[in-house]
């Protein structure tokens, strides 16, 4: 139906000013007195309300206009000192009721209470500025590596390959659950690939051997763990941004995933300062300083042998001690960030054997060169490596993790034939969001979260 969105009446507001116009929206709120009657109005296309003015004397039926009830509203723009505009109503059409029955009635609920109705939670004002940062942020990932010369590359979701090697793929099947086979071999032979599928947990093997043509790849979409892990910051099905680059070294993607960072968050300080704002207010308190602080400082750098040593020399009594050849735990990041350096800090050089296959083997035949972005308040938030592109060595470090090297043929191919030195990195996307809108539980930057035991 024909209709001005709502968020063009704020943005441009001197074409519309003195003007009758059609809006449609949700009711967020309706205030009543003797002669005039207030409405917030809503449509998704702006967080701002717009205010409806209702005059009594015009007879419009005000009865049903409760929250969650759909409008298609006509009127006067005009100018208002406190709101920018507002809308003096001519003619009122009731969409869609909306009963006494519906959840959101109140004002305030608790996240918790919103997580059991995901398909209506969305209509508040929380998750409609979590969301419309969760759109920005998408937007500056593109454009950011659109800007620096990046190709998108669309990887498979279905794939016979575990790219990180810890047995946690989704397995995709046609077979009838009581298929009876003497051999797992004669039971996939006869699927639908002819072979074990499963959903993948990672582009990064498509993305190198993608980059080894086109220089500069990135990667972004849905990729899956069945990892049995019940915490705030776990999904079962998130969103995953990978870029590979060539000739480059682990310091070069170092500098890459500084700037990256650094460009996603300023981006959406610049396009979502009402949601942010909000969030700052009714959320994580300090968020909008916390990016700030981010988006200003020169992030630190430090030997993974040496934050052991910072970590055990800080008479901090953890609940995880640490030694040297242990990974990392989230107290042991936060103390590092939000204590010793107070800014993003990459760890580099971690123990080879806590890292995956396929990263560069440093010279001490103990580490190998990778690093993790640790940003205050949550922890890792990127993980980057050299990639190994000796061959001998790739094959040698699979054969340490009991790898069938013949499942890896095609990626092999990238070190037989023209290797050079790349890396890549990493981002959750579901966590970036957590971290950008202050959000605490990952659970609440999805539509409908996947998690262990729920769909």
């Amino acid at each position: 139906m024909k209709h001005t969105d709502i968020k063009k009446l704020f943005t441009n507001s001197a074409e519309y000013v003195e003007k009758s116009v059609i809006v449609c929206g949700w009711v967020r709120t309706f205030r009543d007195s003797k002669t005039i009657s207030f409405v917030e109005l809503n449509d998704g296309t702006s967080f701002k309300n717009l205010q409806l003015i209702i005059d009594k004397d015009k007879n419009i039926d005000t009865k049903n206009l409760v929250a969650g009830t759909s409008l298609k509203v006509e009127g006067l723009l005009v100018e208002s000192e406190k709101n920018g505009v507002e809308l003096q109503v001519a003619n009122l059409e009731v969409l869609g009721e909306c009963p006494a029955e519906y959840p959101l009635q109140k004002k305030r609920h608790t996240l918790e209470f919103l997580r059991e109705i995901p398909h209506l939670r969305i209509r508040t004002r929380y998750f409609q500025a979590v969301f419309t940062v969760r759109d920005q942020l998408a937007q500056a990932i593109h454009k950011y590596f659109h800007l620096n010369g990046y190709k998108y590359l669309h990887a498979p979701i279905i794939t016979a390959s575990d790219c990180e090697g810890a047995g946690e793929m989704f397995r995709v099947t046609t077979q009838d659950w009581n298929a009876n086979y003497k051999t797992e071999q004669e039971y996939y032979a006869d699927d639908f690939f002819g072979a074990k599928a499963g959903l993948s947990v990672s582009c990064q093997l498509e993305g190198e051997m993608a980059a080894m043509g086109l220089g500069r790849i990135y990667t972004f979409g849905p990729t899956f763990r069945a990892e049995h892990s019940n915490t705030t910051k776990h999904l079962a099905e998130f969103w995953h941004v990978e870029p590979e680059v060539c000739f480059a070294d682990i310091n070069d993607i170092i500098e890459i995933g500084e700037e990256f960072i650094k460009f996603i968050i300023k981006d959406c300080l610049e396009n979502c300062k009402d949601e942010l704002a909000f969030l700052n207010q009714y959320g994580e308190q300090g968020l909008l300083e916390k990016l700030e602080h981010v988006v200003n400082s020169d992030f630190a750098k430090v030997d993974y042998t040496d934050a052991v040593e910072i970590l055990k020399k800080s008479g901090k009594q953890f609940v995880y001690p640490v030694e040297w050849g242990d990974d990392l735990q989230t107290e042991h990041e936060k103390y590092l960030t939000d204590e010793y350096f107070k800014k993003p800090t990459f760890v580099v050089n971690y123990p080879a054997h806590i890292k995956s296959f396929y990263m560069k083997q440093n010279p001490d035949g103990k580490t190998v060169a990778a690093t993790d972005l640790l940003v205050p308040g949550i922890g890792e938030i990127i993980g980057c490596s050299e990639r190994e592109a000796d061959l001998d060595k790739l094959l040698e470090a699979m054969k340490k993790r009991n790898m069938p090297t013949e499942a890896y043929e095609d990626y092999l191919a990238t070190r037989r034939f023209g290797s050079v030195p790349h890396s890549g990195f990493g981002l959750g996307f579901d966590r970036m969001l957590m971290y950008i809108a202050g959000v605490q539980n990952i659970r609440d930057t999805l539509m409908f979260p996947r998690t262990v035991g729920k769909i």
